[in-house]
């Protein structure tokens, strides 16, 4: 049944190939422009159903917050719902809604992203909703302070309630010393609880600016109407200065780092390992895409970690590995495990540690970079059939420095993937004195 499975991926990522079978571009095949005011635009077209989304995408996240008010990125998020001269508070949803269609917004270390999925027949809709919006927010302040108890809200429900989530707090903090991604996209809660709506007002008036935002369109429309429309709504929108992207960056990590939280809700330990590591951006970037090779490598279901640590007796009832290419500052490669019944996190450590050294020691064998590649092809196609997934490929490309070309590149970066560049990768960052170790423990065991 593997070999089934191996050989109809196979297939599927042969389809990526061009005529000579040694191109694998052109994926998504997107049209790419640039309005007059710096806002750039990308669409990718699909015309199997009259819909689109609609993203439009800002080059600012958590990680671009002044320090002291953290958690100000993603209340201006929550605040954007709140209100147009030509929209009154909460009816934006509500006309999306109206006419079919769905909206949301999300913010992350390094972006902020707000969406419609509608009838192809709406885009102009959605469009003009928010081009008012990119330059006529107006909450009221009776609006806000409400908002803001929203937000803490959903902090105690997603953090609070959480002891993984508080981990995974006290694990970033310990992991990014002087680098802004060691703080919390919702915030730290002392802060949060403090943010005001000139806090907010003043970062949409600092950041939110065509000249600093992408238009990401997946669907059933033409270049030629969408620059139209965009041209229509967005490009009247006049161009404004926003700050650079300086941020504090890591100092050399010369000591290995632990941690360790108890928590009586939790009522199954856990292992977490992270190790700095470059991304496509950002440091030693010949290593990205090798990493994510590894990455699958170690975390497909019959991959390195899941046969050396859970199959038969193995110390672990899961273990699995993570790994994101797409960031604009250094990013990290983990892994988390829990153990199974009776077994020791000491005993899940020293087995990650004998994983760990035979990739450093022998690397990767031939078939597993074939089939992590078949895989990795494979994923690249489906995404291709969904609106969604497609447009936010290219938005936290685009958002986090690197280009269309990057992303089209990627089937054939992956493709040209050698044995020895993933042991060379693991070499660079799998280095114990650089790594973040923690357990998460119930109150019995701290």
């Amino acid at each position: 049944m593997q070999r089934l499975i191996v050989a109809v991926l196979l297939a599927i990522a042969a389809c990526l190939a061009g005529p000579a079978g040694d191109s694998r571009a052109q994926v998504f095949r997107p049209t790419q422009f640039m309005l007059e005011n710096g806002m750039q635009v990308v669409l990718i077209e699909d015309h199997r159903a009259p819909a689109v989304h609609h993203m439009v995408w800002y080059k600012v996240g958590a990680a671009d917050e002044q320090p002291g008010v953290t958690g100000v990125a993603h209340y201006l998020e929550h605040l954007m719902f709140k209100g147009t001269p030509g929209v009154p508070p909460g009816e934006f949803s509500r006309l999306v809604a109206r006419e079919g269609g769905r909206d949301n917004a999300f913010t992350s270390s390094d972006y902020t992203g707000y969406f419609q999925t509608i009838a192809r027949d709406r885009l102009e809709l959605v469009m003009r909703l928010e081009a008012e919006r990119m330059t006529q927010l107006q909450p009221r302040p009776e609006d806000a302070v409400p908002e803001l108890q929203v937000v803490l809200q959903e902090r105690l429900s997603r953090v609070e309630n959480s002891p993984a989530a508080l981990f995974g707090e006290q694990f970033d903090a310990a992991q990014y010393l002087s680098h802004p991604y060691g703080r919390p996209v919702i915030g730290w809660p002392q802060e949060v609880a403090k943010l005001t709506l000139d806090d907010a007002m003043s970062f949409y008036r600092s950041h939110y600016a065509p000249n600093n935002a992408i238009l990401v369109v997946a669907g059933d429309v033409t270049p030629a109407e969408l620059k139209r429309l965009t041209e229509k709504h967005y490009g009247m929108i006049p161009m404004r200065p926003v700050p650079p992207r300086v941020r504090p960056q890591e100092p050399p990590q010369l000591a290995a780092r632990r941690l360790a939280m108890s928590d009586p809700r939790v009522t199954q330990p856990s292992l977490r390992r992270s190790y700095l590591a470059p991304s496509r951006s950002a440091g030693e970037k010949q290593h990205a895409v090798p990493l994510s090779v590894l990455a699958e490598i170690l975390n497909a279901p019959t991959g390195r970690l899941y046969a050396a640590l859970v199959v038969g007796d193995g110390p672990a009832a899961s273990a699995g590995a993570w790994y994101s290419s797409t960031s604009l500052d250094l990013t990290t490669f983990g892994f988390g495990l829990a153990p199974r019944q009776g077994r020791k996190l000491d005993e899940l450590e020293a087995g990650l540690d004998r994983v760990i050294a035979a990739i450093l020691s022998d690397g990767v064998t031939a078939d597993e970079l074939r089939q992590a590649k078949t895989v990795m092809q494979a994923e690249t196609i489906y995404a291709r059939d969904s609106l969604s997934n497609a447009a936010r490929i290219f938005g936290s490309a685009l958002t986090t420095g690197q280009t269309v070309e990057d992303v089209e590149a990627w089937p054939r970066l992956v493709d040209a993937v050698t044995a020895e560049q993933v042991k060379a990768a693991a070499q660079y960052v799998f280095d114990l004195r650089r790594s973040v170790t923690g357990h998460l423990l119930p109150k019995e065991q701290s």
